[in-house]
Parts: structure tokens; C-alpha cells; sequence
């Protein structure tokens, strides 16, 4: 018995719903990083934060983490140590720079991952896509100007460099064989686990900040309440929502919906963080929206069935379009899942 077109457009709507919240809550995500991080507790956070949603991960995926390869445990700790170097350029970038400019920069790497792509397998890649990421590109520039042309912050170049970094970890995980067939939870859970062992260590070094154990003592509730939500809500709500709308509907829908990130960034920036870009910032956030969404129609190709979708598959170009963890970061042709990268 096949279903009626409005009992089937009511459960689209019902998966649809829960995958956009996902992209509201890491549209928030940088205000919430803002609101609980200093230039001293970058570290602290992160290990804090990761520290509360990884025995979840770890609990709910044991078994599957007990069947993985060495040769995967071993690639997964490469990837986790990328992984790292995002994190901590993403936290550091959002502590010097405004919301808004940096859930936009970091939409770039929709842009970046293509264009590798491409560079790397000797292909050309669509005029119109170049097109899009000529504008993205011009709406950074403007973007980081706020009320009068002026250099980037360090803020703006740190989320240009996750940007770029975040290209790299969808590149290295698209091209390392040792990864291949290991189900998502597994690779996010052990990309994690690596990423806070290099968190842990640095912030063991003097001069990196205070201790995770000092930071939580002199954290108010405030503090508590921004360190949980970007736990539960930005980490762990939105992987296991990625999980279940997969399998409810195609990559692409889950894709796309997803990319709409860098709008809620922008919102939340504006409306609650009070953001002023200012006429040419202004001009160069919708340049950039512009620009991301018309350069993810571009590079997209025709999708493929995916045989497992507890497997890592697909082009970089589509796993750069949503992430496990954060911030972002096309068509893909595989769970959907990224896992990777997100702030």
C-alpha cells in the first residue's frame, strides 16, 4: 500500500524538521562558543566540552568500536589529530572575531573543498561554480571590512584557516584507504577521542591557559549552561539527528538543508550578538550566502546509491557539505554524515 502524497509530504516535513534544527543550533554555535570562551580557556573548553558527549559516543557505539581494523584505529587517530588543528583554529578565530564573520568564513569551505578536489584529480570544474566562488570570495573580503575598509582581524584569518583546514580533513578522509568501510559513529567517535588526547596535552604546557579543572571552577552558570548546549545540543543532538534522517530520506536533502548554517550564523549574530557589519559587511554576508548556496547547485553531481550507510563514502566535494561534529562544512552520495570538523 503505497502512501497518499500528503501523508507522504507530513513525514517529509517531520525528518526535514529535525535535520534544519541541526543547522539553527550550529548557526548558534559560534555565539555559544563566544559566550563561554576566553583567549585563556580555549583548551579548557574544548576538552570540557568533548569530555561531556564522548562516553555517550563511546557507550552507544562500543560494539561497532570493538569490531574496527587497527589499520582504521590508526587512520581515524590521523584524522583526529586534523581534527584538532580545527578545533582549535575555529575556537581561537571565534574568540577575535564577530559571530557573524565567522560562521560566514568558515561556509568557504563549501567553496575550497571542490576547487581541491578538482586540483588534486586534474579536472575542470564548472564555469558557474567558479563563478560562485568568485563571489564568495568577494563577499568575504567585504565581509571583514565591518564599517570601513580595513585588514582582516585575527579572528577573520584564524576561521580562514579552518576553513581551509576543515578542506584538508574532508580530502584526507575521501583519499585514506585505511578509513574505508568504518561506520560513521565509530570514525567520529574515535576523531573525538584524538582530538581531546591533543587538547589534554597542550593544555598541559605552560603558558596554553588555564587547566579544564581550574576553568570549570570558575565558570558561573552561565558558562555551564553554553559549555552543555554546545555539548549536548551542537555535538551530540545534531550527530544522532544526522543519523536517523538518513535513513528517512536522501543525502541531499540532508545536505541541503544543513548548508542553510551560515544563514542562522548570521541571524544570531545580528539579532542576539548585535553584530553591525555595516553597509559593505552587510553587502559581502549576502554575497557570500549567495555565493555558498549557487556554487553547492554547481559542484553537485548526480548521486549515487549508497550500498551501506554505515560506510564513509562519496566525493570530498559532498563531504565537506555537513559535519558530525561542526561548523560545514554539495550533493553527496553517501550517509550523509561528515564526521568531522564542526565548532
Amino acid at each position: 500500500m503505497t502512501a497518499t502524497p500528503t501523508r507522504a509530504a507530513r513525514r517529509a516535513w517531520l525528518t526535514d524538521l529535525p535535520v534544519l534544527l541541526v543547522a539553527v543550533v550550529w548557526g548558534s554555535s559560534y555565539l555559544a562558543a563566544k559566550g563561554v570562551t576566553t583567549t585563556q580557556t580555549v583548551l579548557a573548553v574544548l576538552v570540557l566540552r568533548f569530555a561531556v558527549a564522548l562516553p555517550v559516543l563511546v557507550v552507544a557505539g562500543w560494539r561497532r568500536l570493538r569490531a574496527l581494523r587497527p589499520a582504521q584505529v590508526r587512520g581515524a587517530g590521523v584524522l583526529g589529530v586534523i581534527l584538532a588543528g580545527i578545533f582549535l583554529l575555529e575556537t581561537y578565530g571565534v574568540v577575535h572575531t564577530s559571530a557573524t564573520n565567522a560562521g560566514l568564513i568558515i561556509s568557504l569551505t563549501m567553496i575550497f573543498t571542490p576547487i581541491a578536489e578538482s586540483r588534486i584529480r586534474g579536472t575542470a570544474l564548472p564555469r558557474p561554480f567558479m563563478a560562485a566562488a568568485g563571489l564568495s570570495v568577494t563577499g568575504v573580503l567585504l565581509l571583514t571590512q565591518g564599517a570601513g575598509f580595513t585588514a582582516p582581524s585575527l579572528g577573520d584569518l584564524l576561521m580562514l584557516g579552518a576553513a581551509l583546514a576543515r578542506t584538508v580533513h574532508v580530502l584526507a578522509m575521501s583519499r585514506m584507504k585505511s578509513v574505508r568501510g568504518a561506520d560513521s559513529m565509530s570514525l567520529t567517535t574515535l576523531q573525538l577521542g584524538g582530538a581531546v588526547a591533543v587538547f589534554a596535552l597542550l593544555s598541559c604546557a605552560p603558558g596554553t591557559g588555564a587547566a579544564p579543572w581550574a576553568a570549570a571552577a570558575a565558570f558561573d552558570v552561565s558558562d555551564w549552561l553554553w559549555l552543555v548546549y554546545l555539548s549536548v545540543f551542537c555535538t551530540l543532538f545534531a550527530f544522532f539527528t544526522q543519523m536517523w534522517a538518513v535513513r528517512r530520506t536522501s543525502p541531499s536533502r540532508v545536505s541541503l538543508l544543513l548548508g542553510t548554517e551560515p544563514v542562522w550564523a548570521a541571524v544570531f549574530g545580528i539579532v542576539l550578538a548585535g553584530d553591525r557589519p555595516g553597509l559593505p559587511g552587510l553587502a559581502g554576508a549576502l554575497l557570500v550566502l549567495a555565493g555558498t548556496a549557487w556554487g553547492r547547485t554547481a559542484a553537485a553531481g548526480p548521486a549515487a546509491p549508497d550500498p551501506d550507510p554505515g560506510t564513509v563514502t562519496g566525493t570530498a566535494a559532498g563531504q565537506a557539505a555537513a559535519s558530525v561534529v561542526e561548523p560545514a562544512e554539495p550533493d553527496r552520495a553517501d550517509t550523509g554524515l561528515e564526521p568531522a570538523g564542526r565548532a
